[in-house]
């Protein structure tokens, strides 16, 4: 008995030695600058690594209240969920709406998600474990999406994998999160380089007709602005287009 708990205890330390390994991956992430997909293909197999007995991950986003796979480490279970969406109900997609775990063996769904349950038998899944990725989950969280993590084997996950997953989803979303905030700084920065370029493309416009008209900056500037109005055309493309045709003679 004593070196039967021995071996209970190495296995137990090496789930959560794998665990504390996609963790640290995770962390990784935040300074990754890739598209949101990649990323979340990279957390995917974090997951895979990090659950003992998964054989394969995908990660269910939502756009707007339309699921879809972001990711998979294996091509074969996108079917799965590609189930699941097409009727809108499964382990996945409860696991999204409760905002709560969901662990499943695939024969006890016949009943309850017989779609799920007939595309999961015939890609040889078995067992099924899901957790809802939430952002800001200490105020009621923003439902994200999903980690769907899928194994060969009958009870292949228990409450350990359970609680090992949730850890991860926690991690995930941190990181999510992040990617969220830097996206929305690139985009700031890219706008400010544009109204920068624009406004810099308007003063070489607007002084080339001060220069033809011999008239004020004030003056050329609301004679820019009729133009724009009476063409239908922006003020930037405008100034772009009149720089260019003076390139061009």
């Amino acid at each position: 008995m004593p070196a039967s708990n021995e071996h209970l205890g190495q296995a137990e330390s090496a789930r959560f030695d794998a665990a504390a390994g996609a963790l640290e991956r995770l962390r990784g992430l935040h300074a990754v600058h890739e598209p949101l997909d990649a990323v979340l293909h990279r957390l995917a197999e974090s997951a895979r690594d990090a659950i003992d007995g998964a054989d394969a991950v995908s990660v269910t986003r939502l756009d707007g209240d339309t699921p879809r796979t972001a990711a998979a480490t294996d091509e074969r279970v996108v079917e799965i969920d590609e189930a699941q969406y097409a009727v809108g109900d499964g382990p996945c997609l409860e696991a999204a709406r409760t905002k709560q775990p969901v662990r499943t063996q695939v024969r006890g769904a016949r009943e309850r998600w017989p779609d799920f349950a007939a595309a999961a038998e015939r890609l040889g899944v078995r067992s099924y474990l899901s957790a809802p990725l939430l952002i800001d989950e200490e105020n009621d969280g923003e439902l994200v999406g999903a980690l769907d993590v899928y194994g060969g084997e009958d009870g292949a996950f228990d409450p350990l994998d359970t609680a090992l997953l949730r850890m991860l989803t926690l991690a995930a979303s941190a990181v999510i999160s992040t990617w969220g905030r830097l996206q929305r700084a690139r985009d700031l920065i890219d706008q400010l380089d544009e109204a920068l370029l624009s406004r810099a493309e308007i003063e070489q416009a607007k002084g080339v007709i001060m220069a033809l008209n011999k008239i004020s900056a004030d003056a050329a500037f609301d004679r820019l602005v009729r133009m724009s109005q009476d063409s239908n055309t922006k003020l930037r493309d405008l100034s772009r287009q009149l720089l260019a045709s003076l390139s061009n003679e």
